[in-house]
């Protein structure tokens, strides 16, 4: 604990001096400039206005949000473990909301919407410096700053907290909260940046509506990449421990995923309204196409199966929500459910590497899969915004992909690094004694079952 507190307390004070240097360099910056710009003054921009209407749909989509992390993963990955590891496993969830909810407003929202640097922004909003109640960004003209800032907060939270599925039953909670300062300060950050931050994704013309490349795949990859190099579990579980809370934080997700995907439009508007039905009719499909294949390959339709699927299928749908017609969500909603079904019963076996909840298969596969769909489905007469190759622009396909391969390599690479750092300061494994045991009364002194 010693040397986690040290190093804790060593990366606070590299932040701090960091937010200091950017903030010192902006003020700097501003005083450069005022001279130009009071030369050559510029026409007055028409004030932006606050609506309403827009404002309380959003405060209902950032709620429905947080509800995706703290109750809905919770329940899903802590019903998915051993009853032994149910509690640890949810309070990586936990813990890992109110790590990010810090972090966020310190820099996290700074780093991500602010700076027009091409990987990361900059800290000229650090500590939300100069926004007030009155605030309103320019990536979402119709509500308060704030609303916009605790929304963006709540992807970031559940981005972190997915990997976590991957981890399970064996990782060292004080490794796992240092991977989550880590992780969404070196990873999540840039990468939200270079898609919805005004990065080099954002200016190649990437889609990404709700979170295909930022969420899914981002945090797939980081998933593998960690169940690699902690390696196997001693005891593999194959029954999860509390089927039934796996089914409710299950319709948690899909209920608050209404707030991650239609809450992306950012209004109460028409686009909501397309991205609502799509998630919806997406998530539906892909359980269907689960079962269905699961019954031929087993020869029994599982409740964890439609579970899945429909998770499958919001992940999938996320990058295209806003962008694809009816007939273009049931089609990825058929490949949810087929391709990441596949991913968990024959490509995990078949290389052998311990995703514990396939966090890896269902987002990283998912959302690989949603994000490069986006490129052919996206539909203008949905979406402006948004042109695919069915609709005359085979080159959206490629940035696509290009987005899907560099989300891929930077994550891999700087999960990589995390890992390395983690396992020399205050390692990741639990020992073996701790782990037949299992980690609720080793780690927590609790247990998630008294009966």
């Amino acid at each position: 604990m010693k040397r986690l507190s040290l190093t804790i307390v060593v990366l606070l004070l590299a932040l701090f001096a960091a937010v200091a240097g950017f903030t010192s360099g902006s003020a700097l910056a501003e005083e450069a400039a005022a001279p130009v710009a009071a030369a050559a003054p510029a026409a007055a921009p028409a004030p932006l206005k606050i609506d309403t209407g827009d404002t309380a749909w959003m405060i209902v989509a950032t709620a429905f949000v947080m509800l995706m992390s703290i109750p809905g993963l919770a329940l899903f990955y802590g019903g998915l473990a051993k009853t032994k590891d149910a509690l640890n496993t949810m309070a990586m969830t936990f813990v890992t909301f109110c790590i990010a909810s810090l972090l966020w407003v310190l820099y996290g929202y700074s780093f991500t919407f602010y700076g027009s640097g091409s990987i990361i922004g900059d800290a000229s909003k650090a500590f939300l410096k100069g926004i007030g109640p009155d605030s309103i960004s320019d990536l979402a003209k119709t509500i308060p700053e704030y609303i916009f800032i605790m929304y963006q907060l709540t992807f970031a939270a559940i981005t972190v907290a997915l990997a976590s599925g991957a981890y399970i039953e064996r990782m060292k909670f004080s490794a796992w909260i240092l991977f989550s300062v880590l992780w969404m300060s070196l990873v999540y950050l840039p990468v939200a940046h270079w898609v919805w931050g005004g990065g080099f994704l954002a200016k190649m013309g990437a889609l990404d509506f709700a979170g295909g490349t930022v969420v899914h795949v981002n945090a797939g990859i980081a998933a593998l990449v960690g169940a690699l190099i902690l390696g196997k579990r001693k005891a593999k579980a194959i029954i999860p421990g509390n089927l039934t809370l796996v089914v409710t934080g299950a319709g948690l997700l899909w209920f608050g995923w209404f707030g991650f995907n239609a809450g992306s439009a950012l209004g109460a508007n028409g686009l909501a309204g397309a991205a609502f039905i799509n998630t919806n009719t997406a998530a539906a499909v892909a359980a269907l196409a689960w079962m269905v294949v699961e019954w031929m390959h087993s020869g029994k339709p599982t409740v964890l199966g439609l579970a899945s699927g429909a998770v499958g299928g919001l992940v999938a749908i996320t990058p295209a929500a806003g962008f694809v017609n009816i007939t273009g969500a049931i089609i990825i909603g058929i490949a949810a459910g087929v391709v990441p079904f596949y991913a968990v019963a024959k490509l995990k076996p078949l290389l052998g590497y311990d995703d514990t909840l396939d966090a890896f298969g269902i987002h990283g596969i998912g959302g690989t899969l949603g994000a490069i769909l986006t490129g052919v489905f996206a539909d203008p007469a949905i979406n402006s915004a948004g042109k695919g190759l069915l609709y005359g622009n085979p080159g959206q396909l490629w940035i696509q992909i290009v987005a899907v391969l560099a989300t891929l390599a930077y994550s891999a690479v700087a999960t990589l690094v995390i890992f390395m750092i983690i396992k020399f300061t205050v390692g990741l494994r639990v020992d073996a004694e701790e782990e037949t045991v299992g980690l609720d009364e080793t780690s927590h002194g609790e247990r998630a079952y008294n009966l």
